[in-house]
């Protein structure tokens, strides 16, 4: 299926532009509201319904206005309505007023994206603590695989790359990479 529009050539429903005739603003993608905790679960959700409508290169600024500025404008404007809907109230009135959908995922990376070290002991200690007591096998793991999700998709401090270089007579210069 393709949709023309009246000043180019007809655009095909693999294209990231293309915007499916059930597609409104109003829409919301994923079921959980994010009101400011559990940042990485809601985070993967969105990620994964804008990858399912081939969206997520407007907020990973893969996409950008260069081909088509009014359809990528319209594309971008549809992206961030569907963010924002998943939005708490004061969590979405903070990022209104952003131009593009790059700058809202960028802004909401930085504001709830970072590595929380409570969070990191709670959901270590979590897991120190859990048993399984009456519950199945099944329901136990599930409780155990969601925290080392969870834990998993903590941001950390990225591991620096340190490269050793020999140099004469034994001697190492150090290199940052």
């Amino acid at each position: 299926m393709s949709v023309s529009n009246s000043n180019s050539s007809p655009i095909d429903a693999s294209n990231p532009l293309y915007l499916h005739p059930s597609d409104h603003p109003g829409m919301i993608l994923v079921s959980k509201q994010f009101g400011g905790s559990g940042f990485g679960s809601w985070k993967r959700a969105i990620s994964i319904a804008l990858s399912a409508k081939n969206k997520f290169g407007f907020v990973d600024g893969t996409i950008t206005n260069s081909t088509n500025p009014s359809l990528w404008s319209r594309c971008n404007d549809m992206v961030i309505s569907w963010i924002i809907n998943t939005l708490s109230r004061d969590i979405s009135e903070s990022v209104l007023y952003v131009q593009t959908a790059e700058q809202l995922w960028k802004e909401l990376n930085d504001r709830y994206g970072q590595a929380n070290g409570a969070k990191h002991y709670q959901l270590q200690k979590s897991l120190c603590e859990i048993s399984q007591g009456n519950t199945s096998i099944v329901a136990y793991f599930t409780k155990i695989k969601s925290i080392w999700d969870e834990l998993g998709s903590l941001s950390t401090v990225p591991a620096c790359n340190l490269l050793r270089k020999k140099r004469n007579n034994d001697l190492y210069s150090f290199l940052w990479v």
